[in-house]
């Protein structure tokens, strides 16, 4: 099993069924124009032997990614959901631009699995990078079959035909036209070209890598757009479920007797599911709090502290990702070496949005509206609990409020369901904050350890990486270092049995935060050590062309001055690479002595993603990055005892205001002739080591731990002075 399969099987955590479900898109679709295109060339063009890795691979049928209705309007359908990333956007103009139709032309179409061809999550940055070739080549096999038929329809030849918004015209008499509605009539068509569509090229891209605005933008600002909080249906009941005081509890008597003073309220009981219903969420919420159970915990001796000791015990054997050269032998030729443990703690996701689900059964079929960034595996999971084939579930995801990962997870969406069969009444689920900390697939602790040298000229002379439980997302090295060792244990970073006290997941860019944070960090105290500014010694040990320039580019816009640190002026410095694009951050960092605050006063981030289909959106999530980098580089930290969880609301659990904002500028390098790589999390993963990076420079105190809090920051100011 490959690195990359490792990683999104670590995503999903679960083995993904193996045989692909075949609609009949024709008979669910309707009128309008069905394009039918060939995928064996198609699935070169993407990075999808992921996907048959899995064992499902996209379908043949293209009309699986595209519809031309008689009105002339598009939909476009896809497995992947919006949650904030504003894929709604760009993948709407990488259609409208191969397809040649106006944007706002395009319907989207996502995550509906009754519409959508099979797709096996919304993270990782996949989105452009997996879907978007095959997508633009089947809008570029639609056009050929669309001027086809136009061609037939105005008895010219093919190639006297032009197209432009969705309108064929003969160049030889431009008032000889038909439009693609014109040609549907509400007839489905399937045709199969003979040759392989010529896709659009860069220099004629009249859509694709133009800032525009966000399609859903004004949907939601003005409140018109649905989550799945906002799905009303005739009958429903709102539930409240008993949770549990602590990770591993077991429920022992329940009395239920107290909910009798809440009028109309009812009971479910499925084993230790313990459910209650009401007409409404204030009468389901005061009816659950009438319920009395006791419970049977665990004793755990672990807490935010302790864990980390315990994840070096309970560390399986590495695995070597990478050996090239010899340790020993760049040992020998250091001039100096640096050994150290770097720390980062369990991380919460705390989406505004918090996991909420509707279930209805009707007609022997469940619909379940939810909050998912998996509604393909939802299916899968659903119809194993209620009993049913996965073509009598259907999954329809609204906008998702956010996701970070944390929603691959569907456990309130089962919730809803199996109430919903038990009850004959849809059912809507919405989790409290509370029971969103408390059954959130936290990011894992985790604990690196690198031992490093310098020898002649500045240069590494040896690397010897290993990371405990962050994963090997990151973990890699971009520097041309001779001799060097990267070991990952485990590879992935969930662990087994016995690990984590609770459930851990994917968090943004997951294992990269805390990878890169103990990369540039160390490199840093190398280049400390061998009294070389902190740019410059990057770039002796670079010869990575893209990483260069996103280095050289931060440096230049951020002002950089080039000095050894601790310089005192409080800049730092860190690089990244992930989802294929490469990151260079500058910040400028204040540090109070007398409290140990860090407050960030400047970041200056540019990066290399290839083509940027939609710039603006784009610059918008890297600002979003760095702006959430900020949570768990200064603050965010989940505290615990063992199966309890301490923070349950945003009064402990400190995610980053609009205060704490310093001045954002992003640089986004031109690379039309690069593919486009993904754009939603790499910004985030450079945030921490920067940070750290700045406030040793600013007072000379190095912080090994995330999150770097004052406390953690004083700590290093006194140890210091020792």
């Amino acid at each position: 099993m490959t690195r990359f399969t490792n990683e999104i099987l670590e995503y999903l955590g679960i083995d993904l069924p193996s045989e692909v479900s075949r609609r009949n898109f024709l008979k669910i679709l309707g009128g309008g124009i069905v394009v039918t295109v060939s995928a064996n060339d198609l699935l070169a063009l993407q990075e999808a032997p992921a996907r048959r890795r899995f064992g499902r691979a996209l379908p043949d049928d293209f009309n699986a990614f595209l519809r031309v209705g008689e009105d002339g309007r598009v939909s476009c359908f896809t497995g992947k959901i919006e949650m904030g990333q504003g894929v709604v956007t760009s993948l709407a103009q990488m259609l409208a631009d191969e397809l040649e139709v106006p944007l706002e032309s395009v319907d989207m179409v996502m995550g509906d699995t009754d519409l959508c061809p099979w797709d096996m999550g919304t993270f990782g940055s996949m989105t452009t990078r997996f879907f978007g070739p095959p997508l633009r080549a089947a809008a570029a096999e639609a056009r050929e079959v669309l001027l086809e038929l136009a061609a037939e329809k105005l008895e010219v030849a093919r190639d006297e035909l032009t197209v432009a918004d969705g309108v064929v015209s003969s160049t030889a008499d431009p008032e000889l036209k038909i439009s693609y509605g014109e040609i549907a009539k509400g007839k489905t068509i399937a045709r199969q070209l003979d040759r392989k569509a010529v896709l659009e090229s860069v220099e004629n891209f009249t859509i694709v890598g133009r800032p525009v605005k966000r399609t859903d933008a004004v949907a939601k600002v003005t409140g018109a757009a649905k989550f799945s909080g906002d799905i009303r249906r005739e009958g429903m009941l709102y539930a409240r479920l008993l949770r549990p005081p602590a990770h591993g509890a077991t429920l022992g008597e329940v009395d239920a007797s107290g909910i009798e003073e809440v009028d109309g309220a009812a009971m479910v009981v499925d084993g230790d599911f313990v459910a209650v219903l009401h007409a409404t969420p204030d009468g389901a919420q005061r009816a659950i709090e009438m319920v009395e159970a006791t419970w049977e915990s665990p004793e755990i001796d672990l807490d935010e502290d302790s864990i980390f000791e315990h994840l070096l015990k309970a560390a399986p054997p590495g695995e070597t990702l990478e050996m090239v050269g010899d340790l020993n032998a760049g040992m020998s030729v250091s001039n100096f070496e640096a050994r150290h443990t770097y720390l980062d703690g369990y991380v919460a996701h705390a989406p505004i949005e918090t996991h909420t689900a509707v279930a209805e059964i009707a007609d022997g079929r469940c619909t379940i509206w939810a909050s998912t960034q998996t509604p393909f595996r939802l299916q899968t999971e659903a119809a194993e609990a209620l009993g049913f084939t996965e073509n009598k579930v259907r999954v329809v995801p609204p906008f998702v409020g956010g996701g970070f990962g944390g929603k691959t997870a569907n456990r309130q969406a089962i919730e809803a369901a199996r109430l919903a069969k038990r009850t004959g009444r849809p059912i809507l689920v919405a989790w409290s904050r509370a029971e969103e900390f408390f059954y959130d697939t936290f990011r894992p602790a985790a604990v690196v350890k690198i031992d490093a040298g310098v020898g002649a000229g500045g240069k590494i002379s040896f690397w010897d990486y290993t990371t405990y439980f962050a994963g090997s997302r990151g973990a890699d090295h971009f520097y041309d270092i001779p001799n060097h060792r990267t070991v990952a244990a485990p590879p992935g970073w969930r662990g087994g049995p016995g690990t984590h006290p609770f459930a851990t997941g994917a968090w943004r860019a997951p294992g990269n935060n805390t990878n890169t944070f103990a990369r540039e960090s160390h490199v840093d105290i190398l280049a400390t050590q061998a009294g070389i500014d902190p740019v410059e010694f990057r770039m002796r040990n670079l010869t990575n062309k893209k990483m260069r320039e996103v280095l050289e580019t931060a440096a230049n816009r951020f002002g950089w001055l080039e000095a050894g640190a601790p310089s005192g002026r409080g800049q730092g410095v860190a690089l990244g690479i992930d989802a294929g694009t490469y990151v260079g951050l500058a910040a400028e960092v204040e540090v109070d002595r007398a409290t140990g605050k860090a407050t960030v006063e400047r970041l200056v981030c540019a990066q290399n993603m290839g083509l940027a289909i939609n710039p603006e959106g784009a610059t918008i999530q890297m600002e979003g990055c760095l702006t959430m980098g900020l949570g768990y580089a200064l603050a965010e930290q989940v505290r615990f005892s063992g199966g309890r969880i301490h923070d349950t609301n945003f009064d402990t659990y400190e995610i980053p205001r609009f205060s704490w904002l310093p001045s954002i500028e992003t640089v986004i390098i031109d690379a039309p002739n690069d593919p486009p790589q993904g754009g939603g999390e790499p910004a985030i993963v450079v945030v921490g080591a920067a940070i750290a990076n700045a406030i040793y420079d600013a007072v000379g105190a190095r912080v090994y731990r995330m999150p770097m809090t004052p406390e953690r920051v004083l700590g290093a100011l006194r140890r210091m002075d020792l």
